[in-house]
């Protein structure tokens, strides 16, 4: 359960057999069925959660019902709404299960405290968040910048092997585009 998130950190961070058990001390572990929401607007988040096993989708829903898909996270990922864990506001995304998943949280005030106890772990959450604001900007860019073909690719990229995970409507509505321009770009791509 606890091994690859160890191994995660560890690519940053060398942590001694006792860190790693302070480390897994604070973990909480979730269980979530397919379809079942982790977290949905309007409630407070103070938890971060590692994927150990599954895939979910954090999602936006407009005022008109219309749902836009944020990210997507598999296994090795981290989810959350991270503007209202670190804002401490109310949540303004859905994320829900897309298959039956296994997850592990860390509720922030037991994060705090570790990083005063072990403060090495400010270094590996500091990566992960840099990671995530990367991530975020090279998605908004390539918005602007790149076609929706190139967006597509890109996504392959970024999510390998997710195709068979999850619906044709739910990449398209991650591209912000329709699922017969997603047919139509699949089709011109294998074309060549």
């Amino acid at each position: 359960m606890y091994k690859t998130i160890l191994q995660q950190v560890s690519k940053h961070i060398q942590l001694t057999a006792f860190e790693k058990e302070e480390f897994k001390g604070i973990l909480q572990l979730y269980t979530l069925k397919k379809k079942e929401f982790l977290i949905q607007p309007n409630q407070q988040v103070n938890h971060q959660y590692y994927v150990v096993k599954g895939c979910l989708n954090a999602y936006y829903s407009d005022e008109l019902g219309n749902k836009h898909i944020l990210q997507f996270a598999i296994e090795d990922w981290w989810i959350s709404d991270f503007q209202a864990f670190f804002e401490e506001t109310s949540l303004q995304l859905y994320i829900e299960a897309i298959e039956d998943s296994i997850l592990l949280g860390i509720q922030k005030d037991a994060l705090e405290t570790l990083f005063i106890r072990i403060p090495k772990f400010e270094r590996f959450f500091r990566i992960i968040t840099t990671k995530a604001f990367v991530s975020l900007r090279s998605r908004i860019l390539s918005f602007l910048q790149k076609n929706t073909t190139e967006r597509y690719v890109e996504f392959c990229t970024t999510y390998p092997k997710i195709e068979e995970r999850i619906t044709n409507h739910q990449i398209a509505n991650y591209l912000g585009i329709q699922p017969e321009s997603l047919s139509r770009i699949r089709k011109e791509l294998s074309n060549h």
